[in-house]
């Protein structure tokens, strides 16, 4: 999403807010309203977050750290870390907890919106870079899979690299399906007939 749209947009965001009731809470949920999100209030922090959501704004206390067992990494959600202090405990905390954005208490109406927006980027171009990343895997994958069965036909039948390779194609145009489907069959056939062989000679 572009920077543009993703401002415009501000006011589908889901956001929850998990930090007690007291001063500091308040001001941030009336300051995302006013924003315009849809926001939720959480307290006591939740074993899961009420998902769907696109951002969580969440205390980040030594005291209750351990009462947050949703883990950053494995959320599709942009986290904003709430702290008081900047000593080195807390900003190992910080690190730890793979926060986009952060704000201090006392909370203040500037600087929530701009931590928002940065962490919701911030946490889409992570989505695409991971996207891209299990693409690539998925190339890799497919490639050794490819080679494995090219190997497989040269052993077998006795065919040289490239017509072993030229038949893998063959056989994908024929069944309109991809080169690494017809290389995983070749590779799980010849498995069983290995099983087969082996189960022969007991």
């Amino acid at each position: 999403m572009s920077a543009s749209a993703l401002i415009q947009n501000l006011r589908n965001t889901r956001v929850a807010v998990v930090h007690p009731r007291d001063q500091d809470g308040d001001d941030l949920i009336r300051q995302l309203q006013r924003i315009g999100c849809q926001v939720q209030a959480v307290w006591p922090p939740p074993a899961q977050l009420p998902l769907p959501l696109d951002a969580v704004f969440f205390l980040l206390d030594s005291d209750i750290r351990s009462a947050m067992p949703w883990r950053m990494a494995d959320l599709n959600v942009a986290h904003i870390a709430i702290m008081d202090y900047e000593n080195p405990t807390a900003l190992k905390a910080l690190l730890d907890s793979n926060a986009h954005g952060v704000l201090l208490r006392p909370i203040r109406a500037t600087g929530v919106l701009s931590n928002l927006v940065l962490a919701l980027s911030i946490r889409g171009y992570e989505g695409r870079l991971l996207t891209k990343i299990s693409k690539l895997e998925d190339t890799l994958r497919t490639r050794r899979d490819i080679e494995k069965a090219t190997r497989l036909l040269m052993s077998l039948r006795n065919l040289s690299e490239n017509d072993a390779y030229q038949f893998i194609r063959r056989q994908a145009t024929a069944k309109r399906v991809s080169l690494g489907v017809i290389a995983s069959s070749i590779i799980n056939a010849s498995a069983m007939l290995a099983e087969l062989d082996r189960d022969g000679e007991k």
